[in-house]
This record gives structure tokens, C-alpha cells and sequence, in this order.
């Protein structure tokens, strides 16, 4: 999306009184999630005792809780002595609000329920089986692809050319890491990995200055990967894909974020077999423990768990249990929305390629047929620009979706791809879902601090959120991030940045 359109409505947008964000009890239905065989681990700990004492508790098992759940297995696995009983603590089914990017089902508990991506979709027609259908996450769709260049500018003017360089390198890390983790594993075919192109659609000469002075930016300032783009003239870009409009293209990656999480989950477990998942198992508060050997206690309606440290893995419901970072100097939720629509020409038309236009305002995807004959479904999503001045911010009903936004993207791609599209088609699915966006656009990560707080007050309370719905090449890393602090506490190191990780990124400098 437009980092500064977005950040202008953040900084200038009045923000409602504080009050708890809850999820709605009645949430737009995806396919994503609740594809047949999609989410084994759905229930996952519902019933039975829960966990009294850990040693880690997460709240949230989406993809950064569940990163960091691995990265501390990881750290610790086939070191004698030393075990680390974690427990991940999930509101809804394993990975039910997996960001808008995001799920189904769900009489919401009557207090927050937490997750990386919270994302519900509303079926509109059912014309096909779902279990015919491949899905993503209930919204963006997992794409695994960085940023290698995009909104290099607005980084490069707010913290300097070696920030906006470590934001795109934070970006390139998660992909290199998670596709080698997934072709190490052979994951390749369950969690849908698709290799392709992403493709930048320009169409006014506005956006093509704005990504021109961003890859010039990038260049001088010798970023990473940029050999790899591709600019593509009107003639190149109608013969590779059917538009009349100058492109830009580098390679990148789709995958299926439910499935992947929950191969994440299942090899965490292997390397800890001390991790235990409770899903239906939401936090109302977090207070002192009346213990002496832990830090927090953790309440929930199964009883209270009382641990040393907690990872807030919570995106845009942070502000329940931290009302601090409420407004617009913390996490905004912000509603998402997105369609399936059915191609009109037949994938080996449509390609495999994943697309973004209107710089960042639209994405669109093809999910993976069986046959290069068959028509594919497309995911389109975005178009909170259409929705007015307050792009949806201060929005965490995704029980509906936004009229104007979803005619925007039923009418946005017939035009763009002649023949390939049909005008007046209705998508097969439409669906809302919750995001967490940040005033900057990037997340929060690392200690839970408070202004007016003491710099101890949350000792041993750890966020990663806030990733303005570009969370899958962010997530996994800043959940590395978070999960290495509290490594080194345990082991009485010293933390060191990676060089990747940008400093801005982190709370002690936000808040």
C-alpha cells in the first residue's frame, strides 16, 4: 500500500476512546481455513488439563507465535540440561485468525482471541466443493515474496539509506529462510509452495515515477537483489501478460500459510517435546504471579498458567492486553478485504505470477490448478483506497464487508486483462478480516515497553506485530528476533542485532 497515504491516515485520523477489541461473534466465513483437511490441529489442547507452569507462554498461534516457538526449540534441541517448556496459547482453532491475510467458524469468546494474521471471510456462493479449493490464509494469501525496493524512499527520508537497506534485507532473510526450511523438510507439495514472478502493474505516470525513484534510491544506496528486477515496457508486458500497462517484475514465492504454520508447529514440537498448544484458550489478563519462581500469571478460562516470559503474538488485537498501544502511535486494527474470482481464460493464460498495482492498494494471485487448461481461481484483495478517508482504520468488525470495496475489486482486473476476466462475474467468495497497522507500517518488535512506565514494569514481556498487512516476509524474522532475546536472557548472554534487523523496528525506540 501507499506507506505515506497510510501513515497520513493514521497520524491524522481521531482515534476512538479505548476499549478492548474484541473479535465479533458472528465473522465473514473464508474458504482458506476450513478447506477439508486443511487445519489438523484445530482443536489441538481444547480439552483436557491445561499447562499450571512454563517456562514460555505465547499468546497466539499464528505464524509469529509459531516461529517463535520453533526458534527457541531450535536454540535448545540436543542440549542436555537444559529443556524449555513452552506454551502456545490460542483463542479460537490453531491458527484461526491467521491475519487477513486469515478463518471460520467461531462464537468468539467473550474476551480477545489472538492471532498473527485475524482473518474471516464471508462465502458468498458456493459453486464448487471447498474441497476442491486450495486456500491461504483467510486473506493476503501468503505471499512470500520481499520488498526489495518498495517505499525504499519514505524508509531512506524518516531513518537513513542503511535502515531502509536492513527493512528490505529483514524481508529477503524470511523468504531465503523459510523456502530453504520448507525445501529441507520436502514441504514443497503440502504447504503449496509456488515459485513465480510478483509483478508491479504501473499504470498512471505517478506510479511510475514513485517505483522508478524507489529502485533509484535502492541503487544508489546498493541494496540488496536488485539485479533480479525486470522492468518490463507496455509491448514486453502485453505479451507476457495481456496488459497494455508498463510492469516491473523480480522473483518471489506463494505459499499456503495455514499448512505451513502447521508444519512449523509439527517440527517445533518434534525438536521441544515440552511445546503444548491449547487452542480455545484465551487470555482475559496478564498480572503479577504470586509465585516466586515466575514472573506473569496468565489468566484464561481453564485456569491460570504461570510463566517468566510472554510473547504477545497478537497483531491487531494488541491493544486487549496492552492498552497502551492503543491510537495511533501503537497497532490500529484495520479491516481487510478480499474476493475469489474465476478466471475467464485458462491458467496457462493467466500464469502463476502474483501481482500488486495501484502501489500496494491492489494484489491479486492465481491459486494452483491441476490442468494448465483449467480456469484458475484469482484472489484479489485490497482496496481500502476506495473505501473513503479512513481506509478502514479503527475497523475490527470483519462480520461484513464494505460495499464500495468489494464492487472496486469486482470491477479492477476485466479491464486491465481483456478476455481474461468477465465483466459482471461475481466472485465465488468475498470475506473481511482484521489486520494490525502501524503509523510508520512496520511492526513493533522486541520488549514490551510503556512511556510511562518504569523500563522493568513488562520485564519479560516480548511483542511482534504490527505488520500493516505485509506480515508473511516479516513474521517469521521478527518472531526469530524475539525469541533470540529471550534466549540470550535465559542463557546470561548478550543480545546482538542481526545485521539484518532494523533498528526502527524496535519498541524501545518507538514507544
Amino acid at each position: 500500500m501507499s506507506a505515506i497515504h497510510n501513515t497520513k491516515a493514521i497520524s491524522e485520523l481521531p482515534a476512538p476512546h479505548y476499549s478492548s477489541v474484541l473479535p465479533v461473534p458472528n465473522p465473514t466465513h473464508s474458504f482458506w481455513i476450513n478447506t477439508i483437511g486443511a487445519n489438523p490441529l484445530a482443536k489441538e489442547g481444547s480439552e483436557g488439563d491445561l499447562i499450571f507452569d512454563a517456562d514460555v507462554c505465547i499468546i497466539g498461534s499464528g505464524i509469529t507465535g509459531v516461529s517463535a516457538a520453533y526458534h527457541l526449540a531450535k536454540n535448545f534441541a540436543g542440549k542436555e540440561g537444559i529443556g524449555l517448556k513452552v506454551a502456545i496459547l490460542e483463542a479460537r482453532d490453531f491458527c484461526e485468525c491467521l491475519i487477513f491475510f486469515k478463518l471460520i467458524k467461531i462464537n468468539p469468546p467473550p474476551s480477545f482471541a489472538y492471532r498473527f494474521w485475524c482473518n474471516r471471510s464471508v462465502m458468498i456462493s458456493k459453486r464448487r466443493p471447498l474441497g476442491l479449493f486450495s486456500a491461504f490464509k483467510g486473506r493476503n494469501g501468503g505471499h512470500l515474496t520481499p520488498y526489495i525496493f518498495n517505499n525504499f524512499l519514505f524508509r531512506e527520508s524518516r531513518y537513513g539509506s542503511e535502515e531502509a537497506k536492513k527493512a528490505h534485507k529483514l524481508e529477503i532473510h524470511t523468504e531465503q529462510e523459510m523456502v530453504n526450511l520448507i525445501k529441507a523438510e520436502g514441504w514443497e507439495k503440502i504447504v503449496d509452495l509456488v515459485s513465480n514472478y510478483r509483478v508491479g502493474l504501473l499504470r498512471t505516470d505517478k506510479e511510475i515515477q514513485t517505483m522508478k525513484a524507489d529502485y533509484e534510491a535502492a541503487k544508489a544506496a546498493k541494496a540488496d537483489n536488485l539485479e533480479y528486477v525486470e522492468w518490463l515496457s507496455e509491448k514486453k508486458a502485453f505479451e507476457l501478460y495481456g496488459s497494455s500497462h508498463q510492469a516491473y517484475r523480480y522473483p518471489g514465492n506463494n505459499v499456503w500459510p495455514l499448512k505451513l504454520v502447521t508444519q512449523l508447529y509439527k517440527l517445533a514440537r518434534k525438536l521441544n517435546p515440552d511445546l503444548k498448544l491449547y487452542t480455545n484458550t484465551y487470555v482475559t489478563s496478564i498480572s503479577r504471579s504470586s509465585t516466586t519462581s515466575r514472573r506473569w500469571s496468565l489468566s484464561t478460562p481453564r485456569g491460570d498458567v504461570q510463566c517468566s516470559y510472554v510473547i504477545h503474538a497478537t497483531n491487531g488485537y494488541a491493544s486487549h492486553l496492552l492498552p497502551h498501544m492503543h491510537g495511533p502511535k501503537g497497532i490500529v486494527p484495520t479491516r481487510g478485504q478480499a474476493i475469489a474470482l474465476r478466471a475467464s481464460a485458462s491458467a496457462s493464460e493467466i500464469t502463476k505470477d502474483a501481482w500488486v498495482a495501484a502501489l500496494g492498494w491492489k494484489y491479486w494471485f492465481p491459486r494452483p490448478v491441476h490442468s494448465a487448461d483449467d480456469h484458475p481461481l484469482v484472489i484479489v484483495g485490497g482496496g481500502r483506497d476506495e473505501s473513503g478517508p479512513g481506509l478502514e482504520l479503527y475497523i475490527a468488525d470483519d462480520s461484513t464487508v464494505n460495499a464500495d470495496i468489494g464492487k472496486a475489486l469486482r470491477n479492477y482486473l476485466p479491464p486491465l486483462f481483456p478476455g481474461k476476466y468477465a465483466d459482471g462475474r461475481e466472485p465465488e467468495m468475498e470475506w473481511t478480516g482484521i489486520m494490525g497497522c502501524t503509523h510508520v507500517g512496520d511492526p513493533f518488535v522486541g520488549p514490551v515497553v510503556d512511556a510511562i512506565q518504569t523500563s522493568d514494569y513488562y520485564k519479560g514481556q516480548y511483542i511482534a506485530a504490527g505488520y500493516t498487512g505485509h506480515g508473511m516476509p516479516r513474521a517469521y524474522a521478527c518472531a526469530e528476533v524475539v525469541a533470540d532475546m529471550i534466549i540470550a536472557e535465559i542463557t546470561g548472554k548478550k543480545w546482538a542485532a542481526p545485521e539484518w534487523f532494523p533498528s526502527h523496528f524496535m519498541t524501545t525506540e518507538r514507544l
